[in-house]
């Protein structure tokens, strides 16, 4: 107890013990096709998230899933996909239990995302276009529209009384 009486929260620690490609796919179906693409692309990216708990003290296992879709805007031709499974393992202490989820799939990807962001642009240009730098990723707004779509599908489940 500190000197006011009230309990002095845990430091929290985060230390990031690992980071990995756990799975990369990335198809040129322009170059496939034989033919050369002409115009702006349009650009589809879509982010998912997972954390799990790891054998260990305190140890996490959080995936960033990105699946990004590149066509012509006029003809809507595929230009290529890439399809990314990243990884990082963290160590976490000191936050609390009704915190962790949100922090997990929130503040560990925010770590992750500049290394998973080089990478994406690293791949496109190797692949034969320009490279693809990925805006910010607004993580807070991912996890609210989950819990958003959550408590929705919650609602629609009949109740019992």
């Amino acid at each position: 107890m500190s000197e006011n009486g009230a309990a002095q929260q845990p430091q929290v620690q985060m230390n990031i013990l690992g980071q990995f490609v756990r799975d990369l796919s990335f198809e040129n179906v322009m170059a496939q096709k034989g033919v050369r693409a002409e115009g702006q692309p349009d650009i589809n990216v879509q982010v998912n998230l997972d954390a799990k708990k790891r054998q260990g003290d305190d140890q996490y296992e959080v995936m960033i899933k990105l699946n990004i879709e590149s066509k012509t805007k006029e003809k809507k031709e595929d230009l290529f996909l890439l399809e990314i499974d990243y990884v990082g393992l963290f160590r976490i202490a000191g936050v609390p239990e009704a915190q962790l989820h949100p922090f997990l799939l929130i503040e560990c990807p925010r770590m992750l995302f500049p290394f998973l962001r080089r990478i994406v642009s690293d791949v496109t240009r190797d692949g034969g276009f320009p490279p693809l730098n990925l805006e910010n990723i607004d993580f807070v707004q991912i996890y609210r529209a989950e819990l958003a779509r959550r408590q929705a599908a919650q609602g629609d489940a009949p109740t019992t009384v």
